[in-house]
């Protein structure tokens, strides 16, 4: 054996897809797509990260973005009142607030800034982190609904599942046809599965969860004629119904897989792996010259830190 053999290199999927600092990026998911837009930001693109705070489960993100494409705004009907506060069924608590009318002036908000930031064509960076779902029980009159934060509510407010393959596929191919449709010119997609461990049912429950959700992106790229290579002279980014995958969650559990590269909750990866993670994704989705931008922003904003840090001394 030898030193350079004791851990698995993963490879990532090969795509002609090139991200590049003139196209704007928006950012949905799981608290991954967090570490991956500060990162991307820093890097001087244009993002737009989490407007409806963090979402976890794919039906969640769909019906936020599905509002934001028709600027759909919430009613009262979707908000409630717990502790003080006033919150929404389809937002982060970032957005809950003791007075009803700004909470709701909040939630809007967001779906009107996500509507605006989606006439410039940006690409769509969807990180999916669970499989698990709550919805609404009945009698409440949003009943099925499925919620993205559960603010607390006794466990009898809802119905938990894990999402079949079928379901997530359907609502998510509908949702890029409307987003064809929606959007000035076709919309790019790129897919990754959080590396985040969720392991509140236990290891096998959160593997079967993470396996839902890859088999799900897989059945996306094949629907929406994705090959792993494009020829040279295609524009992946004007191709209808690009949707491509990075492989984050690969690249943690399989390559990173030893505890060093994990916060210590051993579920989040450390910074030190949302870095290597990173760097992954510059090599596999920019060109050169757009790696040689990224290092310049981001040495720049290391200085600004810096001096940060000195001024706050």
């Amino acid at each position: 054996m030898t030193l350079n053999a004791l851990y698995t290199p993963v490879a990532t999927t090969p795509t002609s897809l090139r991200i590049t600092h003139e196209r704007p990026i928006l950012l949905l998911g799981s608290c991954f797509a967090d570490e991956m837009g500060s990162r991307l930001a820093a890097a001087g693109f244009e993002v737009l990260c989490n407007p409806f705070g963090t979402l976890y489960n794919p039906l969640s993100i769909a019906a936020c973005l599905s509002r934001a494409l028709h600027n759909e705004l919430l009613d009262e009907s979707y908000l409630l009142f717990r502790d003080g506060l006033w919150h929404s069924w389809l937002h982060h608590t970032r957005f809950s607030h003791p007075d009803r009318d700004t909470a709701l002036r909040q939630c809007n908000d967001a779906i009107t800034l996500t509507h605006s930031f989606l006439s410039r064509n940006p690409l769509l960076f969807i990180t999916f982190g669970t499989a698990y779902v709550f919805r609404l029980a009945a009698p409440h009159p949003l009943a099925g609904t499925v919620v993205a934060n559960c603010h607390k509510m006794p466990a009898n407010t809802f119905i938990r599942s894990r999402l079949t393959v079928e379901e997530i596929v359907q609502a998510w191919q509908s949702l890029m046809d409307e987003a064809d449709r929606l959007m000035p010119a076709a919309a790019t997609w790129l897919f990754t599965v959080s590396p985040i461990r969720h392991l509140a049912d236990g290891a096998h429950a959160g593997q079967l969860s993470k396996a839902s959700l890859l088999l799900a992106v897989d059945e996306l790229l094949s629907q929406n004629g994705n090959r792993p290579i494009r020829h040279a002279a295609t524009d992946p980014l004007m191709t209808p119904g690009a949707a491509w995958y990075f492989d984050s969650y690969e690249i943690l559990l399989d390559e990173l897989r030893d505890y060093r590269f994990y916060a210590r909750d051993l579920c989040h990866p450390s910074d030190l792996a949302a870095d290597i993670i990173f760097e992954r994704l510059q090599l596999a989705l920019m060109s050169p010259e757009t790696q040689r931008r990224c290092q310049q922003h981001l040495q720049e904003h290391r200085r600004q830190q810096h001096r940060q840090l000195v001024n706050n001394d």
